[in-house]
């Protein structure tokens, strides 16, 4: 996924309020950006590391900057917007970068299913096989050199592997992908220290039928792709 303009480099001064950042321009001026991430976003947010935005031309936005990429003092590049997943998701799905889902024919976004009011993210279908539900997760928290999924309590993620769950349990083919947006973290693992209950939920998907897949990212100001598989540590 190519950034649709060129990223402004700035320095970050700090997060808060959850979706604001103030960020120091190359020429000393101080902007409120838009952090449109909804974790805790533990080890991704510290003041002094250099972060990118992406301006806006609109003059409704209350908020002319959105927060893109950070790069740490370990030299690990993250992608903050954790909306940018889907993208980066649906453009690997359409070339066949991810093996597990290549042989589908269609695919759907936001299609409602499950019996909570839920979305999936997306619907791979094909006439010789069953539907395909895959929900996307973004995954940024690094422990001890390992990623771990939520970084804080998910009441959402919880109904979302209980609709998986009950696809599976269908007999259709359900699909968890975390999106490792974080250059540093090479395996993914259920953070049952941050979110014990999400943990059980996810075991329980797994029991069910729910099929898990890891994919890393290459990440920089100007793109950020998935790039290799990563092991799900169970």
């Amino acid at each position: 996924m190519q950034f649709s303009s060129t990223l402004i480099q700035g320095t970050l001064v700090k997060r808060y309020k959850r979706f604001l950042a103030d960020v120091q321009l190359p020429d000393g001026s101080i902007v409120i950006a838009h952090c449109p991430n909804t974790g805790a976003m533990t080890g991704c947010a510290e003041s002094g590391w250099k972060v990118w935005l992406s301006p806006s031309n609109n003059p409704k936005r209350k908020l002319l900057y959105t927060w893109e990429v950070v790069l740490t003092d370990r030299d690990h590049w993250i992608g903050i917007n954790t909306l940018k997943a889907n993208s980066v998701v649906k453009e690997a799905l359409l070339e066949s970068k991810i093996s597990e889902l290549s042989e589908y024919k269609s695919l759907q976004a936001e299609v409602k299913f499950g019996e909570e009011n839920s979305r999936i993210d997306f619907l791979l279908t094909d006439p010789e096989k069953e539907e395909c539900f895959v929900e996307v997760k973004s995954v940024t928290l690094l422990e001890n050199d390992r990623g771990y999924f939520p970084d804080a309590k998910t009441q959402r993620g919880q109904k979302h592997l209980r609709e998986l769950s009950l696809i599976a349990k269908e007999g259709k083919r359900a699909v968890l992908l975390f999106c490792v947006q974080h250059t540093g973290i090479q395996s993914v693992q259920v953070a049952s220290h941050i979110d014990p209950d999400y943990a059980k939920e996810l075991k329980q998907a797994m029991l069910s039928g729910v099929q898990i897949l890891c994919y890393g990212c290459e990440i920089s100001p100007e793109k950020i792709y998935i790039n290799q598989p990563l092991p799900f540590i169970s």
